[in-house]
């Protein structure tokens, strides 16, 4: 799947969890908040690619978290969460600049699916497999492969491959790799992108990856072959 980082507005605990479950086996980074003033404070400190929101929220609900993100010209694309059989709630999310919804209970695999696709239509690419160099990365399948051959990676280097992959040719800064890949919530060390990139040259090939020293990493668009 896309390397995104997703906020999630849902107040009912159980599913919230399941939520962040899924989402997080698929590689991606949830931060999860569960009334309409945290997900406005979340989506004005910035840095998330989509935002899964419950229309029923408490404090502020779902509806007037959309409208004024809408009328703060934030155009996030957003995937409400609706009761299966409320179609009123549906029309009004998606009058009030809803990208697409999603009917309780749904399955996981729809879930995903429906990202997936909010997510390429944003950056306007519909390529599953991405490869660059000697390596290639499948999103759907979640695989990577080095000359043919499979790399097994653990969840966390998969999505800074992918994230690297996607911006070949752009240098990414350590502090946007943290960003992507860990949630606000959890305790990063300071060298944290620097661990992960080394595990990622040591299993891949050194070339792959450029240090652009006091700036970040950089995946060339045409990587070297060594």
């Amino acid at each position: 799947m896309e390397s995104m980082r997703v906020l999630l507005a849902e107040d009912d605990p159980l599913l919230g969890q399941g939520i962040v479950d899924t989402l997080t086996r698929a590689a991606l980074t949830v931060d999860w908040v569960e009334d309409g003033p945290g997900a406005l404070a979340a989506l004005k400190s910035g840095g998330f690619d989509l935002l899964v929101l419950d229309l029923g929220l408490p404090r502020i609900d779902g509806l007037e978290v959309l409208r004024q993100l809408r009328a703060a010209n934030n155009r996030i694309p957003v995937l409400i969460l609706t009761a299966r059989d409320r179609a009123d709630e549906r029309v009004r999310g998606l009058d009030a600049g809803a990208d697409d919804y999603l009917g309780k209970p749904f399955d996981s695999a729809e879930l995903l699916a429906r990202l997936r696709a909010l997510h390429r239509r944003q950056r306007g690419a519909a390529a599953s497999a991405i490869v660059v160099g000697r390596v290639k990365l499948d999103p759907a399948a979640m695989m990577v492969t080095l000359d043919g051959r499979l790399v097994e990676l653990p969840r966390r280097e998969f999505a800074l491959l992918q994230l690297l992959l996607e911006n070949a040719g752009r240098v990414l800064t350590r502090e946007s790799i943290v960003d992507k890949l860990y949630r606000w919530d959890e305790e990063v060390d300071s060298n944290a992108a620097q661990v992960h990139i080394h595990h990622l040259r040591k299993k891949l090939y050194p070339e792959l990856i450029k240090t652009i020293r006091g700036v970040g990493y950089l995946v060339p668009k045409v990587a070297e072959d060594t």
